[in-house]
């Protein structure tokens, strides 16, 4: 299943509505990401859009990453192709903030451990650890990441 840049811009209205206009509302036009722009996203692993509601990223990964803990992020992932083992849950070792609620480290003691594969959807609650393990790439993965309202942490 390929959602495509109209289908993720679809997934992205309707998860973004109904959150608090304490944040910056998306722009009210719609946007559209051309097909050309997000494989060049996927080639390097970067943002398409972000805002104080929402981001989306085309993400690529080739090996294993941080320990991550989002405090105001909830990150959707859904995978395009490759595998990885990604931990949720645990605690984080050597956490560090690394910037305004975003903390990152070494790994994850006690999560849980799952299997990652194309066509795979995740959806990891804001404040929850995570942690792409190990990776058999490339690991291209779009995230959308909704985020809650309030100041950062």
């Amino acid at each position: 299943m390929n959602f495509g840049a109209r289908g993720l811009a679809a997934a992205i209205a309707f998860l973004a509505a109904g959150h608090s206009a304490n944040a910056a509302p998306p722009a009210a036009d719609v946007t559209v990401i051309e097909a050309e722009q997000v494989r060049a996203g996927f080639a390097k692993g970067m943002p398409l859009v972000e805002n104080d509601a929402f981001k989306i990223h085309a993400s690529r990964r080739e090996t294993a990453g941080s320990a991550e803990v989002h405090l105001r992020d909830t990150d959707t992932i859904y995978v395009q192709s490759g595998s990885a083992n990604f931990v949720t849950g645990g605690r984080v070792v050597d956490p560090k903030t690394v910037a305004p609620s975003e903390i990152r480290g070494a790994s994850i003691e006690g999560g849980v451990a799952r299997r990652l594969a194309p066509g795979d959807v995740f959806v990891v609650p804001n404040g929850v650890p995570h942690w792409f393990q190990a990776v058999e790439g490339p690991l291209l993965y779009y995230v959308v990441k909704v985020t809650a309202p309030g100041e950062p942490q």
